[in-house]
């Protein structure tokens, strides 16, 4: 994102909603709301995100398996943290039960390989963001987010979307900020 103009960033992702419609999107930041708040706001993308699961929210959100319908309840329903953040595998399990997400149909892209490992044994997609190569856990890895078309072609090819790739259906990007 440094190499290109942030304003770039939209047409990219009109292009992913042009490609498969609407999907939801969030911010997932160990960032407070602020933080993400005025990132959003200096971009210009808080369009774009329907939300933004963040330090304050991670943290103030009750941790019992009664929040969440769909959340395997065998796994951390009370985080061994007292402060979740990531890449710990129960700030990613809450971050996916407060979006009401299933890890199976999400799309996890992250900046840290730790936080993408983390995503993987979640069981999310992933993309490592800001390298090319990529690295323990991560499904692809993208240079920048520009890239996405590039690094990510069998997403993009035919009518049709590989289940493989990207499920069909509700998909969810969760994604960390970036510093402006």
């Amino acid at each position: 994102l440094r190499s290109r103009s942030f304003f770039s960033i939209h047409g990219d992702l009109d292009s992913v909603e042009n490609r498969f419609g609407h999907l939801q999107s969030l911010i997932f930041t160990n960032g407070n709301k602020a933080h993400a708040s005025e990132v959003l706001s200096r971009t210009g993308l808080e369009d774009y995100f329907e939300g933004v699961i963040c330090f304050e929210t991670l943290n103030s959100y009750p941790k019992t398996a009664e929040n969440c319908n769909d959340w395997d309840t065998t796994i951390s329903v009370i985080p061994k943290a007292s402060i979740l953040c990531k890449p710990s595998i129960e700030a990613i399990e809450c971050a996916l039960c407060i979006a009401n997400a299933d890890p199976q149909r999400t799309i996890f892209f992250d900046d840290s390989p730790r936080n993408v490992a983390a995503g993987k044994f979640a069981g999310l997609h992933t993309v490592l963001v800001g390298n090319p190569i990529r690295t323990e856990g991560s499904d692809f890895a993208l240079e920048s987010i520009h890239n996405i078309k590039e690094a990510m072609p069998e997403i993009w090819k035919g009518n049709e979307i590989s289940e493989n790739v990207v499920p069909s259906g509700r998909v969810v990007i969760i994604e960390t900020v970036v510093n402006a």
